[in-house]
């Protein structure tokens, strides 16, 4: 049996009133593991009560549960990013070293899904979800291919980062947007009208020009964006991953707290974490716990809220 959660001095910043509800029962900020070098891309495994993350320049995919605690699930995954899964529960992986998104199944050997655009390679995909028409969206920054323990060196071949939506029903890959510097973290809206995305062209910039915004776009007729307009600037630090609860709330990481939205981009508050944070997603029963993938460690905290079943 592992060793029980640390509860950590918890400090929620109310902005606004309009928090109270998802933050009542003065919740508390739990440590449930420590170990790795940086935390990121984590995914709710419902099958197993579990919580899958990439130890990017470990090269790893770390797994932690209740009854097991922390293990390597994997190790020489490529340098995988990003995670979700498909509506038959298949693993969808962002890998910067493959500069492709692969699947999963079981234990069976990676399947390449798309690792060029128009005969070109791809960046390093970065973070990825999937629609409730089964397609899948993802984001394609330089990081992978310019940060040494993230990926391999190389060049950009499309010589630009885009947004991407890939049919795995015919393996057509369609570029979306070209409008977001660096895209980086995304995720729809309840209803999928609008798609967010982060921008973090700030990261690579030791004088902390770049940007630190998160975007967002109207989904036109299911597979086309349009209108792109920036939702909110995150700081300090960055909005590198995020998540939606069920009332179209925004989750975002930040360099100090899990910043949260309201849609109107209210910035309702903020749930300070001891660690830098990459990336986050809700898991649980009721999926009313956020998981926040920190730096070294992760974190959970019980909610008021649920976040989106999807897929």
């Amino acid at each position: 049996m592992s060793d029980a959660p640390e509860v950590v001095p918890t400090r929620i910043e109310v902005c606004d009133r309009r928090l109270d509800p998802v933050v009542a029962g003065a919740p508390q900020l739990e440590r449930l593991c420590t170990g790795a070098r940086w935390s990121e891309g984590p995914v709710w495994m419902h099958e197993d009560d579990s919580l899958l993350w990439s130890d990017i320049p470990n090269d790893r995919i770390l797994r932690w549960s209740a009854h097991d605690g922390m293990s390597v699930w994997r190790a020489g995954v490529e340098f995988t990013n990003g995670h979700t899964r498909e509506h038959n529960g298949a693993l969808l992986h962002c890998s910067h070293g493959l500069r492709a998104v692969y699947r999963t199944r079981g234990d069976g050997a990676p399947e390449i899904l798309a690792d060029r655009f128009e005969g070109r390679r791809l960046n390093s995909p970065n973070d990825i979800v999937v629609k409730s028409d089964g397609t899948i969206w993802f984001t394609d920054p330089p990081y992978g291919i310019v940060i040494p323990e993230e990926g391999h060196p190389g060049i950009s071949e499309l010589g630009d980062c885009y947004v991407f939506r890939l049919d795995p029903r015919t393996g057509a890959l369609t570029k979306l947007t070209d409008v977001v510097e660096e895209p980086n973290g995304l995720a729809f809206s309840p209803d999928e009208t609008l798609l967010y995305v982060s921008d973090t062209s700030a990261a690579l910039r030791t004088d902390g020009s770049g940007n630190h915004c998160i975007w967002v776009f109207d989904v036109r007729e299911g597979h086309q964006l349009a209108n792109g307009r920036v939702f909110a600037v995150v700081a300090p630090g960055l909005a590198d991953g995020f998540r939606l609860d069920e009332r179209g709330r925004i989750y975002t990481s930040s360099l100090d707290s899990v910043q949260i939205y309201d849609p109107d981009a209210t910035l309702l508050g903020k749930i300070h974490v001891p660690e830098k944070i990459g990336n986050l997603t809700f898991g649980g029963y009721a999926r009313d716990q956020l998981y926040i993938a920190a730096s070294t460690s992760i974190y959970r905290l019980r909610l008021a809220t649920r976040g989106i079943q999807r897929p």
